[in-house]
């Protein structure tokens, strides 16, 4: 089912809300940016909580976008 959901979103058969795009743009540029708000260098395994934290963060967005989607495809299938 994840397949078919990039393929929708590469041939551009369903849009992904603003939102989405802002946070995963941040959580790329967070994620490869030197500056860290808990370096791990400091305080070790806790260090990546933070980062932890933004990509579950975009997951979280990643699954809503997943299931407006899967939403839209069964109301097309219902209305069918």
């Amino acid at each position: 089912m994840w397949w078919s959901f990039l393929k929708a979103l590469t041939h551009g058969e369903h849009r992904v809300a603003a939102s989405t795009w802002v946070a995963a743009t941040a959580a790329v540029v967070y994620a490869v940016s030197p500056i860290d708000l808990i370096p791990e260098l400091v305080l070790g395994p806790l260090g990546f909580a933070d980062d932890i934290g933004v990509w579950s963060i975009l997951g979280v967005l990643l699954l809503r976008e997943h299931h407006r989607w899967h939403s839209r495809l069964q109301a097309r299938a219902a209305a069918a």
